[in-house]
């Protein structure tokens, strides 16, 4: 298994893999994995797919808040009965918020755990200051101000660090704000309203911060997930997917590996047992994985490979005739279905596709192959099926639909070339 350079310059093995990186064993457990440089490329174009822009403008939405919490508390100041505690926060709360800034920006964009665990320390001790200097005067309708823009600083956070942790800690925050607005003695009752809004204006714009920055983490994890899925369209009829070109190279280079050891006396002649067995072992998984690529198609690998579609789709297709579907025909069947699963919110929707069994030829059609294709979505109503999918399906061939039990089936009539003529 030699290495040979084809007429385009690339490097190539025998099994006709272009050779790479070192390649690791996929997990089992995971549907899809990304390669290094798909990851580190789409995070490094974070500003191309609108991530600084999005927390750009939770910034400035943080500090347009921040800014009428500083004059409610210029506003309250005669009453406060010890203005240093605030103060003494606010100034605690702008060197947070600047070393944090300095902090993202030193470390290229992203918050270490160790940062952010400071941030959440320096944060703690802007409410617990604040707290205590409202706490004589709670009876008066005056509520914590820097404690609160503890909370909006939270907002930014989202775009550096997992929702989850920004999520748990406003939760933390808005109940201690609500537990020490609960504590304190109050002659009217009335006066706890002010400390509720305070309240929600501490935790609504990071909650709603987080529904916004995971719905555009899902949408770009979508798109990105659909374009590496869209390159099994040009695949040959039967191939290959991504990931067992990974391991197939990694296999190649064992071989080779084993056979230079040999060529160059490394190892000797006849073979020790563990060393036979190991080649024994590496000859049968090459012999399983070349067989089993020639009965997956390219829709078996796009579904197999994607992070949204294996979970929900799955195939059916014996005679492999997916793979004789034209490039303009398998990029609308792929379009289908991603519309089909990714427009559905609920977890319960379910796409199963039956392809075959191929019709018999005509005296009208003999340079032609016809089959059906079967379409079962369950949780999907019609009326919520994007019109795009429609056409997608049209394009693929004519189709008619229709439901059973809330379940959506259609079926396509799909007329393609027969390969013996090409």
């Amino acid at each position: 298994m030699s290495k040979a350079t084809s007429g385009s310059g690339i490097e190539e093995n025998t099994l006709g893999v272009i050779v790479g990186r070192e390649r690791r064993q996929r997990d089992p457990n995971r549907s899809f994995k990304r390669s290094e440089r798909t990851v580190s490329t789409t995070r490094a174009n974070q500003r191309g797919l609108g991530g600084r822009d999005l927390a750009g403008g939770m910034i400035a939405g943080s500090l347009v808040m921040a800014l009428f919490l500083v004059w409610r508390t210029v506003e309250q100041w005669d009453v406060y009965p010890s203005p240093a505690l605030p103060l003494a926060a606010w100034l605690l709360l702008l060197v947070t918020a600047t070393g944090a800034l300095l902090g993202v920006l030193f470390s290229g964009g992203t918050m270490p755990t160790w940062l952010f665990a400071l941030t959440l320390g320096g944060l703690a001790a802007v409410v617990a200051l604040d707290l205590v200097g409202v706490w004589p005067v709670a009876d008066q309708s005056m509520y914590p101000t820097a404690a609160l823009a503890a909370g909006v600083m939270m907002t930014p956070l989202v775009s550096v660090r997992e929702t989850r942790e920004v999520m748990a800690a406003t939760a933390v925050l808005g109940g201690a704000l609500l537990v020490s607005a609960l504590s304190q003695s109050r002659s009217d009752p009335l006066t706890l309203g002010p400390d509720l809004v305070a309240i929600a204006i501490a935790v609504w714009m990071p909650f709603i911060a987080i529904s916004v920055v995971r719905a555009f983490r899902r949408m770009v994890q979508l798109e990105l997930d659909l374009v590496l899925v869209q390159s099994t369209v040009d695949a040959p009829r039967l191939a290959v997917g991504m990931l067992a070109s990974e391991e197939l190279v990694r296999l190649d280079f064992d071989a080779e590996r084993l056979l230079d050891d040999v060529a160059e006396g490394r190892t000797a002649l006849p073979l020790h047992p563990d060393a036979a067995s190991a080649a024994s072992q590496l000859a049968t998984q090459l012999r399983l994985h070349l067989v089993a690529g020639r009965k997956k198609t390219w829709l078996h690998n796009a579904i197999t490979e994607s992070e949204f579609l294996a979970p929900a789709v799955s195939l059916d297709d014996p005679a492999s005739l997916a793979g004789l579907l034209s490039p303009a025909q398998r990029d609308a069947m792929l379009t289908a279905i991603w519309l089909l699963v990714s427009d559905a919110k609920r977890d319960d929707v379910m796409l199963h596709i039956e392809i075959g069994p191929r019709a018999p030829a005509s005296a009208n059609s003999l340079r032609k192959i016809r089959f059906p294709i079967f379409l079962h979505a369950t949780g999907v109503p019609r009326r919520k099926v994007d019109p795009a999918a429609w056409e997608a399906i049209s394009n693929v061939g004519p189709h008619s639909e229709y439901t059973r039990k809330g379940d959506l089936h259609v079926e396509i009539e799909c007329t393609v070339d027969n390969p013996v003529d090409a």
